[in-house]
This record gives C-alpha cells, structure tokens and sequence, in this order.
C-alpha cells in the first residue's frame, strides 16, 4: 500500500506541510549526501509559476540543514538544450537565492550509463544525482503538453544534461513513446522523496501555460506512481489512460490503482480543470515544434580553430568515440554523437562550440 500526503498550504507557511512530509516519509539524512532536484523548466519569474516556487525550495533546504547532512547539492538540469544557462535559470526564478549557497550545476560532471537500445545505447546522467544517497524530487502541479500532466516521474527527465533531452525527444517520435521513454529515464535513479508544489498549479497546455490555478495543496510520496495517480485524478483523468504510468506500474515502480492508495489529507476533484488538447498528439503533430526539437537535438560540437590545441582531450573522454582528429582539428561524427556535449565540458580551451 503507497501512501501520498495532501496538506493545504501557502507559500508563507509550507514549511509545516515539509515538516509533515518528513514525519509520514523518514529519511535517513545524517551523516549522507543528500541532492534536492526542483523543477525548473526555463528561465521565468516567479510569478509566473512555471517552475517549483523558491518558498518551498527553502523551506526543504531547511528542514534537511536540520537533520545534518554530510552534503547538500540543489540543482536541474533546465529545458531541452545545454547546461550553459543553469545559473541564469536559477536566478530568474530566485531558485538561486532560495538555494542558500547549496545551488550546483549539475551539468558540469556526467555519467555515462548503458541505457535502452530503442532510444540510445549509452546515455549522460549528472553525476551528482547518481553519487546522492538521498534524493529529493520536488516536482511541480502542472500540465504538459505531450504526457497530460507533468509530475513525480517527468520531473526526473531533468537528471539528463546537454542536448539529450531534446535528441530523446525526437528519437522518442511519438506521445507513446516518449512516455515510455520518461520511464526508462526515472528508473535510472529513483528519487527517494517527492514533495510537489500545488499552492498555485498550471492548467491548460503546459508545462508552460499562462492559465494558473490556486490550488493551496503541497503533496508529498515516496513513490512516484502513486503520487502521479492522485495528481491525475485530482485533474479529472483516470491514471490507467496514461501510457506512462501503465509503462511505469508493469516496470514494478508501483501502482496508481485507488485501493493501492492510502490518502493522508483530503482529495478532491478540481473542478473544470483544463487538460491540453489530445493528450499529446497535438505535440507531435505539430511540424513547428517537430522542427524545433529535430534542430535542437542535433546541435552536435564544433572545435573553433583560433582556440583549439590539439590537445585530444575532447577525443579521448567522449563516452561513444564520436570524436577524431582529421588534419589539425577535432571532428564530430554526427550521427554517432549523443549530444553530452562532455568534449565541450572537458576541453580546458573552451574551444568546442555549439552549432
């Protein structure tokens, strides 16, 4: 049987829905490295709610300062291309103040993991996350255009840093598959701990809709499943119609059945909640955002030669060999690369460019 907490909150007061999560959901954190992953989508305000609010990213800080931790790290890895505005999206959003100096780019060191045929055989994931003894997930309430919602389980897509985000997206093709793929992403390291941000959610066709909803909620699980169940059903859609979650419960992450379900608080349906048209299709229908993600995902490197030495570096830590030296400069082999961009991150020139 999961358990998921709904507690009514504020901004102003949800530390006490944190502390309450804390009791339902005990972590071991004395002594461990704990990571704590928000949601943050892009660079915006925070009044515009497109990202997990800094109020209940502090109040998490907090309580885990409290338990004293060994180390503490927050950090995302933001939207569909490269690691290099991580810090602006943090300031935009006052995600940076709100992390109280444990802010890290999580970009900066990455893990190369066996990862499944169908999508890629190798695949970079921030190494901060996979070295975490505890990992909290604090996704956001919202809806998203291509999954219908947007929650415990999408919010780990961001542990994937550089361009593969959107290389996925465009190998995954359709809505199906990209559930599928959002799966396979999570399960390479299962948060811990999830606590959503519900005060103010987003409706309409997100994850990034100016169409807001006060909701006054944070909840919180230590299973994504179950979690992401009651989110649906709190938005009127029944969990068994989302490709992602089936993919996720036959997985054996857990189960979103309602009888499988304990509710610590009150659940209620959200009145005439706004779902995106076509659970996804219009998405992948569209041949503007196809072109977008087509073109995105296959940024690749490029040694700019005024700055390249020919030291090798790049060559030698690229994770698929995508990388030789023809005549006096590096080359990307386009279609083995996987879009790490680690030849960008290891080269000590900063010659490899983006193009």
């Amino acid at each position: 049987m999961h358990r998921v907490m709904i507690h009514p909150a504020t901004y102003e007061n949800c530390r006490v829905a944190v502390d309450h999560a804390f009791e339902l959901f005990p972590q071991e954190i004395a002594g461990k490295k704990v990571v704590i992953k928000p949601n943050v989508l892009r660079g915006s305000r925070p009044d515009e709610h497109i990202v997990t609010n800094p109020a209940l990213l502090q109040a998490v800080i907090e309580k885990v300062e409290e338990m004293q931790p060994r180390q503490l790290i927050v950090g995302d890895n933001p939207g569909l291309f490269n690691y290099g505005d991580n810090e602006n999206c943090f300031e935009q959003t006052g995600l940076m103040a709100a992390a109280k100096g444990y802010y890290r780019n999580l970009g900066d060191t990455t893990r190369y993991l066996d990862f499944h045929p169908d999508f890629m055989p190798k695949i970079g994931v921030s190494e901060e996350i996979m070295a975490a003894d505890i990992l909290i997930s604090l996704p956001k309430f919202k809806t998203h255009g291509l999954t219908v919602m947007t929650g415990a389980i999408k919010n780990s897509y961001g542990i994937l840093p550089g361009g593969q985000k959107a290389r996925l997206h465009q190998i995954a093709g359709t809505a199906r598959r990209f559930h599928e793929l959002i799966v396979e992403v999570f399960r390479l390291r299962v948060p811990d701990m999830f606590i959503m941000d519900g005060v103010i959610g987003m409706e309409g066709n997100g994850p990034a809709s100016p169409e807001l909803r006060e909701i006054g909620l944070i909840l919180a699980a230590d299973n994504a499943v179950a979690m992401d169940a009651v989110v649906a059903r709190m938005m009127g859609v029944d969990p068994a119609r989302l490709h992602f979650l089936q993919k996720a419960r036959d997985t054996g992450l857990g189960d979103f059945a309602s009888d499988m379900i304990a509710i610590e608080g009150e659940m209620r349906v959200l009145p005439d909640f706004k779902l995106p048209p076509l659970g996804g299709e219009a998405i992948t229908d569209n041949p503007n955002a196809q072109q977008l993600l087509h073109a995105k995902g296959h940024v690749t490197p490029k040694a700019d030669p005024e700055l390249c030495t020919t030291c090798g570096a790049c060559i030698e830590h690229c994770p698929v060999s995508a990388l030789s030296m023809q005549q006096t400069l590096p080359v990307v082999e386009e279609e083995t690369c996987i879009a790490c961009f680690c030849c960008q991150e290891i080269c000590p020139e900063k010659a490899m460019r983006l193009s």
